[in-house]
């Protein structure tokens, strides 16, 4: 008798009740037929807070769920921790505050099927609140997709993501422990599995949805964010060029600069559009201070006020 296929759901949260919810929704998929569901949930905490609650649910919710202790305050601990504890054929990640549509893994799983991929991106909806300004709702600024560049998808994110764990772009690899306060990790993973020849597809229907909290809710939260995405590609870019083609990245990326603010002020009467141009230049701007070599700002683990929302990304 063949043995079942397995995959393993794998959770890394720091900190958050919402990874109840993100279980449960777990719990209420439609599973793929003649797959065998896993739950992994790894704890970033420096102690184990989130052991109780996880260690409950598991008995609600009819879920095998493992819990890793897997301290402190580095995103990339919390998620090679999830592969080197997965035997499993596929590992998908999903976010700690997220919740999974009824068909999420089974399309995750249907795409990597028919299209023989290493990997496969689902799709993240944003759900704002009313109190969450106009332009941010009317842009949907928060949503997360792949990006093609000339038909292919050349990096991808753990936010909605399906790994064939065996495939050979894949097997062994892990993140980088040095962003794993900075956060790019998943960025620089899926770019080095696109150039050791893993395919990456997309399946559109394996939606998952993520609240946007208040403190997300600012164009200061998306100002840093976009600036950090453009600091990862402006390393990546400036590890692999020298000489002129160093020379012609930094040209390309200040005329994007110029570019995007002047669109900026083309389009002030309308703060989306507006919005969406100055936020792009930030980027670009963050491209470039990669390109120089400029050290990335920290996104995880950073200390904060306010205990239990100190996990800035």
């Amino acid at each position: 008798m063949l043995k079942p296929t397995q995959i393993d759901v794998c959770i890394c949260t720091f900190r958050r009740k919402e990874v109840a919810d993100a279980l449960r929704s777990l719990a209420a998929m439609d599973m793929p037929s003649g797959y065998r569901i896993g739950v992994i949930v790894a704890d970033n905490d420096e102690q184990p807070t989130a052991k109780p609650l996880v260690t409950e649910l598991a008995g609600q919710l009819g879920l095998p769920i493992r819990y890793l202790y897997s301290p402190a305050r580095n995103i990339s601990i919390a998620r090679n921790a999830c592969l080197e504890a997965s035997d499993a054929d596929f590992v998908a990640f999903i976010d700690d505050d997220e919740t999974a549509s009824s068909q999420w893994l089974a399309k995750l799983v249907e795409t990597a099927e028919t299209a023989s991929a290493d990997v496969v991106l689902g799709p993240v909806r944003a759900r704002y609140s009313p109190e969450a300004p106009a332009w941010m709702r009317r842009g949907d600024f928060h949503s997360t997709f792949p990006v093609w560049v000339n038909g292919e998808i050349r990096t991808g994110y753990t936010c909605n993501v399906l790994l064939r764990v065996g495939a050979q772009s894949i097997s062994g690899r892990r993140f980088n422990l040095a962003r794993g306060q900075t956060g790019g990790e998943d960025t620089e993973f899926f770019d080095q599995v696109h150039k050791a020849g893993g395919m990456i597809a997309y399946a559109s229907e394996a939606w998952v949805d993520e609240l946007v909290t208040p403190e997300r809710a600012t164009f200061a939260w998306l100002s840093r964010r976009r600036y950090r995405v453009g600091q990862t590609h402006g390393h990546l870019l400036r590890s692999r060029s020298a000489g002129k083609a160093s020379v012609k990245q930094l040209a390309l990326a200040s005329a994007k600069v110029t570019f995007c603010f002047g669109s900026a002020a083309l389009t002030t009467i309308s703060p989306t559009r507006r919005n969406r141009s100055v936020l792009r230049g930030i980027m670009h701007v963050g491209v470039l201070s990669g390109l120089l070599g400029v050290r990335e700002i920290r996104q995880y683990g950073a200390p904060s006020p306010v205990e239990g929302q100190d996990r800035a990304a």
